[in-house]
């Protein structure tokens, strides 16, 4: 079979690509070994959300019922059917990918691809039947998957990854986690939330690390409250898996000894999943190198999203796909490359930022100018309960450019859009305070933290 672009990988970097190529009139045939929609739809973004929903409303009800004039006795809750609720929504979207597919007319191939010789791609099927296609352009779209700590190997029950983690079959009594970026600070928030004791061991000092200094630390704060125990800047030295039991032996500040858990989420970061087939030239860390226009070391292959490395966000490998995609098939199209895209992390508090860190700034020697808020100068925060956390916006001292924003509350998540839109078009404090935001909302901590950069909040 002859196609204009076969695309290995159906995640949001290799099905919107698939969709985008068809849409400008090319035959296109997407080839993906588990599910439409990869790893972020079927195992990441997606149930993992379903999941901290769940989490939050118990947490509330069980912690904070008499604060919203509520009263029940027994409240009790079905563990199989809180896993089960996130199933049925990734199925639920998976299957809507599949349709996306149907109505664009992109063949949907199910197994793995192989890259074989010039543009020519094979696939081998789950009964390990093979065949053959052809295509001008290849995009190899296939992404990551967790990455293992050396000496103590994921087994599917005491040690565990992020996919386990959303279909443990028991809860678990007690739960270690090792790492504390997006994926181990929502794992916490989830089990914790349920009653399971949680421990979270980081190397570096602070939780989600590559935020703001201010944001770890406040989440740090935010998460001992809630009971989770976060052993920041410490470092494992050697583990034990028991099989029904896993020791940790850490040394840091708080603690120098062994833990241990019945479970083990590890949660240090992810690991390239190549294509079959030819060899393309990769990085020291073993992802795809790519040029300008997304392309390869083999001619007429690209490749987009998590595999050609970091960040590891499916906001910006849906990003790279319509870059690559019209880049390849609109006249006059040039490609652009990933600069400011935010991140977004989803416990409760939730956290959001984009652009540089204060730290950042420092060490780049910029001059800026701080404007930060705390939600419980805004009146929207204090109706919804939800008092907690701040805005943190950087701007340029010389120009009064918009540099960084850093969020951590309820609602950040959806409130960095407009921080990301900012710094795209080179917005200015004063631009955007001059930008009316709606009261009584979230959003107004953006125009009242604006404000503050400049010396004269009216509600702080």
């Amino acid at each position: 079979m002859a196609y204009d672009l076969i695309v290995i990988g159906g995640g949001p970097a290799g099905y919107v690509a698939a969709i985008r190529a068809s849409q400008l009139g090319k035959k296109v045939a997407c080839v993906e070994a588990d599910r439409a929609g990869g790893t972020c739809l079927n195992w990441g973004c997606i149930p993992t959300k379903a999941l901290l929903k769940n989490a939050e409303l118990f947490h509330t009800l069980s912690h904070r019922a008499k604060e919203f004039g509520f009263s029940f006795d027994n409240l009790s809750y079905d563990w199989s059917s809180v896993i089960g609720r996130s199933r049925k929504v990734s199925d639920r979207l998976a299957g809507g990918i599949e349709f996306l597919f149907k109505k664009n007319g992109v063949e949907y191939v199910r197994g793995h691809g192989a890259i074989t010789g010039p543009g020519k791609v094979e696939v081998t099927a789950k009964d390990g039947s093979k065949s053959s296609a052809e295509a001008k352009h290849i995009i190899v779209a296939t992404g990551c998957k967790s990455r293992d700590l050396p000496g103590l190997p994921f087994n599917g029950t005491s040690v565990i990854g992020s996919k386990e983690a959303m279909v443990v079959e028991k809860q678990p009594k007690e739960m270690i986690i090792i790492g504390a970026g997006a994926i181990g600070v929502e794992f916490a928030y989830i089990y914790n939330a349920f009653g399971t004791k949680v421990t979270v061991v980081e190397m570096l000092d602070r939780l989600v690390p590559v935020e703001d200094d201010e944001i770890g630390d406040a989440l740090e704060k935010s998460f001992t409250k809630q009971g989770i125990r976060c052993l920041t800047g410490h470092k494992v030295t050697a583990t034990k898996d028991h099989g029904d039991r896993v020791e940790v032996t850490v040394e840091g500040a708080k603690e120098n000894g062994t833990i241990s858990a019945d479970v083990c989420l590890v949660a240090i970061g992810v690991q390239p999943v190549l294509p079959g087939g030819q060899e393309m030239k990769l990085s020291e860390r073993g992802y795809i190198e790519v040029g300008d226009r997304y392309e390869t070391s083999i001619d007429g292959v690209y490749a987009i999203g998590d595999i050609t490395g970091p960040p590891w966000l499916a906001h910006t490998a849906s990003f790279e796909a319509i870059q690559c995609v019209e880049g390849l098939y609109v006249d006059g199209h040039t490609p652009r490359k990933v600069t400011n895209f935010p991140g977004c992390t989803y416990c409760h508090p939730q956290v959001a930022s984009v652009g540089k860190t204060e730290r950042a700034l420092k060490e780049e020697g910029v001059e800026y100018t701080v404007g930060k808020i705390p939600f419980m100068a805004i009146g929207k925060a204090i109706a919804a309960g939800e008092p907690d956390g701040f805005a943190k916006l950087l701007y340029g001292k010389k120009h009064g450019e918009l540099l960084g924003a850093h969020i951590i509350g309820d609602n950040a998540t959806e409130l960095i859009a407009e921080m990301g839109l900012a710094l795209d078009q080179e917005l200015t404090g004063e631009e955007i305070h001059a930008t009316i935001h709606a009261h009584p909302t979230m959003s107004e901590v953006i125009h009242e933290a604006t404000l503050a950069a400049e010396g004269h909040a009216i509600h702080f």
